[in-house]
């Protein structure tokens, strides 16, 4: 793996996975977070190593798959998946549906949920990852392409995905009230959990893409083209950093190789 990070932040081990997911990994607030979703409706997901290359042997044909959870009962049994796993990587689907079981057994598998008449809609979120920012040491996002290292980051870049996160919190308090931001282990995600939000049909989201596009936001995931979303209080294995919750003033702060630290990096 050819990928640069800013200090002390690297790929977790299996060992370190599961121990973070046994002891550290707060069940109770990632329940909380989720509040605002029933969760015997809400479908989850693992990706088991695709950017780290870090993953149980007998995992190989799906480790660059992403890994639909949707037969669970509770969240204890999304548990037992992501150790039975141990990914990289852990998510959960920003569609609303009105029965998960009649989705599971849908032949789309997810796919064009937006004509069916079991979706009710989807979380509006927002992406803003630092690899994504141009560096003026590093390049454009195409520069590090070239070089194999498109998920490579430095500070200087993370500080500008911090700035642009703050100030897209900024423009959408102005519309909305419900309005979240999570350090996602790299970047941040700044989700829109309005009622009116979650409603809005695919072209609405495409120009709201369009009108934020200064924030160096991914487009896919707030036009609902992705629709998957790490979890609050996982753990991104790619990095090892928490995946948590931040307010709006505690962002300007903010330094990953400080914080969000799992304690196996102590």
């Amino acid at each position: 793996m050819g990928y640069r990070f800013p200090d002390r932040m690297r790929p977790s081990t299996l060992t370190e996975r599961e121990k973070f997911y046994r002891n550290e990994f707060q069940a109770d607030l990632a329940l909380k977070w989720l509040s605002h979703r029933e969760i015997t409706k809400t479908a989850f997901g693992v990706i088991v190593g695709r950017h780290s290359g870090i993953y149980r042997k007998e995992f190989e044909e799906i480790r660059k798959m992403a890994v639909i959870i949707d037969s669970h009962k509770s969240f204890e049994d999304v548990l037992d998946y992501i150790l039975h796993y141990l990914p990289e990587g852990v998510y959960y689907d920003r569609n609303v549906y009105s029965d998960l079981s009649v989705c599971e057994k849908c032949g789309k598998s997810y796919r064009d949920c937006w004509e069916c008449e079991g979706f009710l809609g989807q979380d509006l979120a927002f992406d803003i990852d630092p690899e994504n920012i141009a560096c003026p040491y590093h390049g454009s996002v195409e520069d590090k392409m070239k070089r194999g290292q498109g998920l490579s980051f430095c500070m200087i870049e993370f500080k500008r995905a911090r700035k642009f996160c703050l100030g897209l919190y900024d423009e959408l308090k102005k519309e909305y009230s419900n309005v979240r931001i999570v350090y996602s282990g790299r970047g941040f995600h700044v989700h829109v959990l309005d009622r009116k939000a979650t409603r809005l049909s695919r072209e609405e989201r495409e120009e709201i893409s369009r009108q934020h596009s200064d924030y160096a936001i991914d487009e896919w995931v707030t036009n609902g083209e992705m629709r998957l979303i790490r979890l609050p209080y996982s753990l991104n294995g790619l990095v090892s950093r928490v995946c948590i919750p931040l307010n709006p003033d505690e962002l300007s702060d903010f330094d990953p190789r400080k914080s969000a630290t799992p304690s196996f990096l102590l």
